[in-house]
Order: structure tokens, then sequence, then C-alpha cells
């Protein structure tokens, strides 16, 4: 049993980009990191670094072939036409840049050490991972390797027989459900956007698949009640041996993917509502493109799984941290509210419980 929670992180996210205009080339994981230590909230003892998965590790779900072609790219800073078409490598949505293989593989590496790590029970906190998109023989949705799916195959054969998945980012997980959709040992359970890419996931349910897509404007209110009425009573029914939470952050209101009007406040409390559900808790980042919102969102989910309060106003030392970080080329980053820079809470975002919310739940 892990003493207390674990934070597994790497410093090759610092500086690391999928190049200037990429929704991802903004500073996410590094923030949190430091974020968390300005806080007085990350001691030595309490972080872990990643490894980096070796390519035969990653074959237990990705193709020889992808793997390959994902090294070579990496290696060569091109792929060929044939690469491109087969792999989804060397687009606009998973571009060649300097990190391409290094940079998911250490993902990936965190989340399979995750699962070692909760062999024995305990709380895992991996931000850099979440990469719910990517298939066994190809990229996509700026995700190269399938960190979720490696972390779920790296609980089971530590001894985590059942397993829940919560996906609460704006899209839907749709190389998860590849993966497991027909396991009857994992329940997966997504929350994103209705209609945004890849656009799977549509309304319903069997016994180990939830989805239920939202409309835009999503409020706090609405996600509580989907937390209390499809969320809760589903993974306690499962019964799991292991929780896994992609804390996706894209469904804040800030983000500038997606259309949903979640306060960070929503996201913490689907993870502390799953605390203690079951004795293993593994909770992974996801998206989120605005790196205020996710910087703050993600800080707040490692405050929340070490029980720390999350006080009104944040140190001197955090608020330059975010004070410093620069949003160049998106409205968003133009005139940022000082509260950005204050506080990592923001205010909650009630609103009314809509009808074709409620209609939706009744089908699950």
């Amino acid at each position: 049993m892990l003493p207390r929670p674990v934070f597994i992180g790497s410093e090759i996210y610092r500086g690391s980009s999928y190049g200037p205009w990429h929704p991802l080339r903004v500073p996410r994981v590094s923030t949190v990191i430091d974020l968390s230590r300005a806080m007085g909230w990350l001691p030595r003892d309490a972080y872990v670094p990643s490894p980096r998965a070796k390519p035969d590790t990653l074959k237990i779900w990705h193709t020889p072939d992808y793997i390959a072609a994902l090294h070579a790219a990496e290696r060569a800073q091109a792929v060929t036409p044939d690469v491109r078409l087969r792999h989804q490598l060397g687009t606009s949505n998973n571009p060649v840049f300097p990190e391409m293989y290094r940079r998911p593989a250490t993902a990936a590496g965190g989340s399979l050490l995750a699962g070692e790590l909760l062999a024995g029970g305990g709380v895992v906190y991996h931000p850099a991972g979440g990469t719910h998109h990517a298939m066994p023989d190809r990229a996509g949705g700026f995700c190269y390797l399938n960190d979720p799916v490696l972390a779920i195959l790296s609980l089971r054969r530590n001894g985590a027989q059942r397993i829940a998945y919560v996906d609460i980012d704006a899209h839907h997980p749709d190389g998860v459900e590849v993966a497991f959709g027909d396991n009857p040992d994992v329940l997966m359970i997504s929350v994103h956007e209705d209609g945004l890419w890849p656009r799977t996931g549509t309304l319903g349910a069997t016994d180990t698949v939830v989805n239920l897509p939202v409309p835009r404007n999503l409020n706090d209110d609405e996600m509580a009640l989907i937390r209390d009425q499809i969320i809760l009573p589903r993974v306690q029914a499962f019964r799991p041996d292991a929780i896994v939470i992609q804390c996706g952050a894209d469904g804040v209101e800030e983000d500038p993917q997606a259309h949903l009007s979640l306060s960070n406040n929503a996201h913490w409390a689907i993870v502390r509502s799953l605390m203690g559900l079951a004795p293993r808790l593994l909770v992974l980042g996801g998206g989120g493109y605005n790196p205020w919102s996710v910087g703050r969102l993600w800080t707040g989910v490692w405050a929340t799984l070490n029980g720390y309060d999350i006080p009104d106003r944040v140190t001197s030392d955090a608020e330059d941290v975010l004070r410093a970080l620069r949003f160049d080329g998106n409205r968003r980053g133009k005139n940022p509210p000082e509260h950005w820079f204050m506080s990592l809470q923001d205010a909650p975002r009630h609103g009314p419980i809509r009808d074709e919310i409620r209609s939706r739940l009744t089908v699950l």
C-alpha cells in the first residue's frame, strides 16, 4: 500500500511542443509540477520520475509496425506518404516534432509504472497521461500512444481484476472503447461534448459501457446531477478493484477547443467523490488547451487527492508561475483576467438543469 499519493512526472514536457500553432504548444505538465511545488504540495518523496516505455512493452497493445514507424519518424523528423496515410503520423493533428516518440513513450511509461505502484493499493496522479484517442496501428487526436489502455493492462497484470474507467474529457475516448468495449471486467463511463471530434460515443449504455454526450454549455449543476445519477451509482455497483479517472481539462469554459461551461470545481468534485470507492485510484490528465485553466485545474486535482485545502489566494511563488505563462495566438490569452494569476479555484458556474440533460439520463 502506498503510504501517500504519488505524483508521476517528467522534465521532458518542459519546452517540448507539438509546434508553434498546434493546440499542444502550451505548457501543461510542467506548469502543474511548478505550481504544486510553489504551493508546498509536492515534496520530494511524493514525486516519481516517469520512465520511458521500451518499444517491446508498448506492443502489448500497439502493433510492431506502428511502434517502428513512430520511432523512425522521430529519428528522421519526416514521414513518407505511406506512413502518413496508414499511421496518421505527420498530419496537422499528429505532427512530426523533435520528441514525437520519446514524449508519448514517457507518458506511456508513467501509466505502466502506475499499475505497478498500485499493486498493493493507493493513489497515483499522472497528469501527463490521458491520451485516449490513439489506436493500435495509428495516432489520433494529438495522441500517439494510448496510455490509458496501457494503464488498465498494467493494473490488471498487477492484480486488479475489475477496473472502472471514468472519462470526463470533452472528447470521447474512442481508443479506450476499442480496447475494452466488450470486456466484462472493465467499466467505461464517458461524459463528452455531443458532436465534438471524434464524433463517437453516441448516447447509450450496456453493462460495461456508458456513453453520455452532453450539449454545449454544460454547467456545474448539470455535471453534479450526472455525477450523482450516473457516475457514482454505476461505479459503486461495479465494485471495481481499481478506478482510473481521465480528468481532461477541456470541459472548462475557458478552453478554446470545446464548448462546455464547467468550472474546475466540477472536476475536483468528481475526483473527490470517487476517492475511496476502490483500493486503487489512478488519475490521469487528458485534454486542455488553455495553460492557465489546465495548470490551475490539474494542480487542484493534486490538492484534492492529498486532502489539502485550496486557499483563496496562491503563494507568491505560484503567482509568479501563473504570470509567466503565455498563450500567444489565441484571443483568450490576450487579456487574461487577474484571478487566473491569483487563485486556483474558479467561481462555480451554476445554472439550470436543462430538460435535454434530464431526458438523456433517462436513456441510461
